[in-house]
């Protein structure tokens, strides 16, 4: 979700006249919006398509349109039904000069929340915990969302010291799994930070800007600040940061690893492949490891692409493991249970599926099943409406994993888009990893989560990158001891 992301998420900047008439206005995003939601005049009765907004901190979904002004029939600059704005204003703790995100999920389905929170008078969110239970190396995780990162932690031998997460079905996702040290609040309202040996997280990617651009005061570029304000409080001997490719060559990382060197740290990023750590998944992310110990440690590749010869450093290796290793012992037919739950899809849709083979994607549609737009379309695309492989990896698992038309997301024998525990199992989640929520948002858990075993990887490496430190500390220690016992 780098570079240019108008198209997947807008913000708002809440100003006075909002606050005062609870008006959300959106007038400089209307093209955010489809046109047939743009309904007839505010006393009028025909009504636009409606939208769905999920909005943080209501119960229930809103629905609702846009509507037209009846003398110049132009749209308004608000949502028709905009009560719900004054309990999210209040929900939320809005203040004057705070951000929204208008986050769009499906064509006429929106997610809104803050995104960035300037006037709260409630900043420093106090916690109270003593050292967690047990040994081991500490770790602090930011942006922790349901856990993925947090997870692989937790298998390499790490004790969660504290976590951070707004989401509030994230934040219960995280506790049922991982453990109940997690505040869920913006990152922004957390004053101070325990100690630990380690600080990960993966900051929001939406707004890094090429290098040589500045955006000055972009609400998007701030959160990967928030992170080095942490890491500048906590002092960690490593940091993790986890994000999207573009990341390490934007203006944003030239900012970071400066920060980080006046902090002292040794700071390196590279981009690593989920399946060469094993995960199921073709997923490449990148990481920035920032060491106070030395050179930034790098995890040693698990698993192989069986497609090209293997190298020194790989040779005796696995072979990726593919889709058929993940969820083939799954029923093929979704039965319901631990989110192995299916769609509804139209009898059109059922005929599409039916026509695309293993491997194929929208072009194997005959011209009656294709919709306009892919006819226009004749470039790009490859993925959509595609069908994995069996014994290949999984393409990246996005949040709507669950709709084939946005992604290579069928299954590779039935007709039917891949279920909530395939994707999380093609995240390289195991089975006994509850997730809590709506369907929506568990989608939006397993597709934005590092995979647990990637994480697992990086983590190895930072923790005996710590033990060998720590071992040489104690080596050079005594060797001064036993100089001083000489002389």
């Amino acid at each position: 979700m780098s570079g240019n992301v108008g198209h997947k998420k807008r913000l708002i900047t809440v100003n006075a006249a909002n606050l005062r008439h609870k008006h959300l206005y959106i007038r400089d995003h209307l093209d955010f919006f489809p046109k047939e939601s743009i309904g007839g005049s505010t006393n009028g009765r025909k009504a636009g398509r409606p939208l769905t907004l999920h909005v943080e901190g209501l119960t229930e979904p809103i629905v609702t349109d846009i509507p037209s002004d009846a003398k110049t029939g132009k749209p308004r600059a608000f949502f028709r039904k905009r009560t719900w704005v004054r309990r999210f204003f209040e929900t939320a703790g809005i203040h004057e000069g705070d951000v929204i995100a208008i986050e769009r999920l499906s064509p006429r389905a929106y997610r809104i929340y803050p995104f960035e929170n300037k006037g709260k008078s409630d900043r420093g969110i106090e916690w109270a915990w003593t050292a967690p239970p047990d040994k081991g190396p500490t770790v602090i995780e930011l942006f922790a969302g349901c856990g993925g990162t947090a997870l692989g932690f937790k298998w390499a031998g790490f004790r969660t010291k504290m976590a951070v997460e707004w989401d509030p079905e994230a934040c219960e996702t995280f506790s049922r799994n991982i453990g109940d040290r997690i505040v869920k609040s913006a990152i922004q309202q957390i004053e101070d930070f325990p100690p630990a040996d380690v600080v990960a997280g993966g900051p929001p990617c939406q707004g890094f800007s090429n290098l040589g651009e500045r955006v000055p005061n972009d609400p998007r570029n701030q959160l990967w600040r928030q992170f080095m304000r942490a890491v500048e409080c906590v002092r960690p001997a490593v940091f993790v940061m986890e994000n999207v490719p573009p990341l390490l060559r934007s203006q944003e990382y030239v900012l970071l690893t400066e920060i980080a060197q006046r902090l002292g740290y040794a700071v390196e990023g590279r981009v690593l492949n989920a399946a060469d750590y094993g995960a199921p998944q073709l997923r490449r992310r990148a990481f920035v490891i920032g060491s106070r110990l030395g050179m930034p440690p790098w995890p040693k590749q698990t698993h192989r692409n069986p497609d090209k010869a293997p190298r020194f450093e790989t040779a005796g290796l696995p072979p990726w493991l593919t889709v058929r290793d993940a969820i083939a012992d799954l029923p093929r037919e979704p039965d319901g249970k631990n989110w192995h739950i299916g769609r509804n899809p139209t009898p059109k849709s059922l005929k599409r599926y039916a026509c695309i083979p293993a491997g194929g994607n929208r072009w194997n549609l005959p011209p009656h099943l294709m919709p306009d737009c892919w006819k226009r379309k004749t470039k790009g695309g490859t993925d959509l409406f595609g069908r994995l492989w069996w014994d290949r990896p999984s393409v990246t698992i996005r949040t709507e994993f669950y709709k084939p038309e946005k992604g290579r997301y069928l299954h590779p024998k039935e007709n039917r888009p891949i279920t909530h525990r395939e994707a999380a199992r093609l995240q390289g989640f195991p089975d006994d990893f509850e997730f809590c929520g709506r369907r929506i948002s568990v989608g939006i858990q397993i597709g934005n989560a590092v995979p647990p075993p990637l994480a697992r990887a990086v983590a190895v490496a930072v923790r005996e990158h710590i033990a060998t430190a720590s071992r040489r500390a104690v080596g050079a220690r005594r060797e001064a001891a036993h100089a001083i016992s000489k002389g």
